[in-house]
């Protein structure tokens, strides 16, 4: 079956999915990309991934496995640009995600976001003197222009509305037995 042949659901898609969690890293965020990538290829969609692969990057403090990506600005203004994609996800919140946020909202590009970590908490909890407060308005500015904010639960979704995120939907997650 191809997207063409399905009703409602449209031809080949150029999706565009932004993430500074991949590979080699091993965690929910990296294998939730890896079969979200590997399901639309195989309904017949082209995905194209930006993440730190291939790119100038240094290690984030107390998480080294997790790469940041660094002045990437012009290479992601021109590998979407070159993409052309019909839809944009920018899955994470980081380097890569902020600079596509930043290119999306220059050239007018509708994007989608997702939470995949209680950030907020995760920063304090290792900062502890950074205010949740103060990393939680931040996640407000983030996730605010997205047209939807994909979030894995119906609690997360009532927690991140209290927090006063918006536009948020639901992505179930599954488990292949």
């Amino acid at each position: 079956m191809t997207p063409g042949s399905i009703p409602g659901v449209a031809a080949e898609l150029k999706i565009l999915i932004v993430t500074d969690a991949w590979t080699p890293q091993v965690n929910g965020v990296v294998r939730t990309l890896q079969i979200l990538r590997d399901d639309l290829v195989a309904l017949g969609h082209r995905v194209h991934m930006i993440t730190p692969e291939g790119r100038p990057s240094l290690p984030l403090p107390t998480y080294p496995e997790i790469r940041m990506v660094l002045f990437a600005r012009r290479a992601l203004t021109r590998e979407i640009r070159n993409f052309a994609p019909d839809a944009v996800h920018i899955a994470t919140e980081g380097p890569l995600g902020m600079t596509a946020r930043r290119v999306c909202l220059k050239h007018g590009i509708a994007f989608t976001t997702a939470f995949h970590t209680r950030f907020a908490e995760y920063v304090h909890a290792r900062f502890a003197f950074v205010p949740e407060a103060l990393v939680w308005g931040w996640l407000r500015w983030f996730h605010r222009p997205a047209t939807a904010v994909m979030v894995a639960t119906e609690s997360l979704k009532r927690d991140l509305r209290a927090h006063g995120l918006r536009r948020l939907r639901l992505w179930s997650r599954r488990v292949d037995v």
